[in-house]
Formats: structure tokens, C-alpha cells, sequence
């Protein structure tokens, strides 16, 4: 029978390393005592106590025992004690989200809420361009290195899935995050604290390129894919090969666009 690993933080006090113990006398329970690191050996079990978020001392770390995997369970043990606290919002995209949102606003109140105002006006909507552009090149991002490569990997009766359900959802995060980022960059460019530069509307000209894109062309053809709007499969294919080529053409421009958004304002 194979040796089970229980990982406990206290022991007590007269046992020490490699002894034979009484199974009522090893706790059920997790402490913040820091002790030694113990070895216990009971019939079949193999009981290691971890004292704290700590490998084990370099000279340990040869012996046939999974330290590392001891250590990350532990880990994970503690931070699971205080998420499921409060799972019931985690579990939830949009409660967490919501929860995000809400730390969001007790930083303003601390820090910025005496400052709210119309400079403020163009910094907020700053946040937002960066929050939707995130959401946007993130998702560009996935398509262009998970989606499309390993779509060739899946097994055939796998793929229909993927268009039924996982496809759908991202392209609607996928073309209104698009949206978004270029509403809410407009706004920035029109308040008086955004930096109007040649490196900034050079940026702003490759978005709206991408943007362009993502509505006018990726979006009309993946809809021919998803069997949104009726087409054969010759013209499916065209489609699928048009919005990859499309996709990909925004993948390369992104790189010169964040390049002049994140310098647009450091550099000139």
C-alpha cells in the first residue's frame, strides 16, 4: 500500500524525528506554531510537519521526500481557508468583477476624492480606455496565440464546441471591448489632460485601424463561420481564412500601437 502524505503544523512536544507515534496524538487541525520540521512514519501513513511557508534546509533536500509539493500544499491550504470565505462571489464572473469595482471606488474615496473634478474627468475615463484595451488586446492576444494554433491539435468532434460555445462569448467581449477602448480614447483625447502628439495620433490612427477590423471585417466573416448568416462551406472557409488573415494583420499592428500609447506621454 502506498505511504499517504498528511501535512499537519503541530506535534507534540516529546516526539522527535523518525519515532512511531499514536495516531490520537497528531492534530486534525492547521496552527502558526513554528517547529522543527518532524518525519513520523504510522503503519502505512507518512506524516511530515511543515512549520512554515519554508523549503526544507538545503541539506533535507536530497532525501526522497516531495518538499516542494509539501510546501505547495500547505500553500494552498492556507489560501484556500480565506478564498472560500468568500467564494459565493468569486465563483461568479460579474460578482467578482462588481468586487472589483467596488475596491476600485474605496481606493478613490481614499486617496482621490479630493481631487475629483474636471482633471479628474479625463483621468478616470483614462482608467477605462486602459481597462477596455486590456479586455480587447488581451482577447486579440488569445485568438492569435491558443485559439488559432491549437485549433489544428483538437480532435474533429471536439472543435464544434469551441465555435458553439467558447467562440461566441469571446468574440462579443472580443468587438464591444473594441468599442469601448475607442469610445472612452476619444473622450480622453478631447479632456485637457491628454497629451496631443504625433506619437499619440499615430497610436490613436493604428486603434481605430484595428478597431475598423475587429467590426467590419473579423465580426461580418466570423458570423459566416458561426453559421450566423447563411453560407455554404466554400464561402465558410473564405470567411474563416479571411478573419484569421484579418486577426492576424491586428495581432502585428498592436505592437506599434501600444508602443506609441505607452510612449506617447513618456517619451514625445
Amino acid at each position: 500500500m502506498a505511504s499517504t502524505l498528511v501535512i499537519r503544523r503541530t506535534l507534540p512536544s516529546a516526539v522527535r524525528e523518525g519515532e512511531t507515534v499514536q495516531e490520537e496524538l497528531l492534530p486534525n487541525t492547521l496552527s502558526t506554531g513554528r517547529l522543527v520540521a518532524v518525519l513520523v512514519k504510522k503503519e502505512q501513513k507518512l506524516y511530515c510537519l511543515v512549520p512554515d511557508f519554508r523549503f526544507a534546509p538545503r541539506a533535507w533536500r536530497n532525501r526522497r521526500f516531495p518538499w516542494e509539493e509539501l510546501v505547495m500544499a500547505d500553500i494552498n491550504a492556507t489560501v484556500s481557508k480565506y478564498l472560500e470565505q468568500i467564494s459565493q462571489i468569486l465563483e461568479k464572473p460579474y460578482r467578482a468583477l462588481a468586487l472589483g469595482a467596488g475596491l476600485t471606488f474605496l481606493i478613490l474615496l481614499l486617496y482621490h476624492v479630493t481631487n475629483l473634478g474636471g482633471g479628474y474627468f479625463g483621468a478616470f475615463f483614462t482608467f477605462l480606455h486602459v481597462v477596455s484595451g486590456i479586455t480587447w488586446i488581451g482577447l486579440l492576444y488569445y485568438f492569435n496565440l491558443v485559439q488559432i494554433p491549437t485549433m489544428p491539435k483538437i480532435p474533429s468532434q471536439l472543435k464544434p464546441a469551441i465555435g458553439e460555445y467558447i467562440l461566441p462569448e469571446a468574440l462579443l467581449w472580443f468587438r464591444w471591448s473594441a468599442l469601448a477602448t475607442v469610445v472612452t480614447g476619444l473622450i480622453v483625447f478631447s479632456t485637457s489632460s491628454a497629451v496631443h502628439n504625433l506619437t499619440l495620433i499615430t497610436g490613436a490612427i493604428l486603434g481605430l485601424i484595428m478597431a475598423f477590423n475587429v467590426w467590419f471585417v473579423v465580426w461580418p466573416n466570423q458570423k459566416k463561420v458561426l453559421g450566423l448568416v447563411p453560407a455554404d462551406d466554400e464561402a465558410k472557409a473564405a470567411a474563416a481564412r479571411l478573419a484569421m488573415l484579418t486577426s492576424r494583420a491586428n495581432f502585428a499592428l498592436s505592437l506599434p500601437m501600444l508602443y506609441c500609447m505607452v510612449t506617447a506621454r513618456l517619451v514625445g
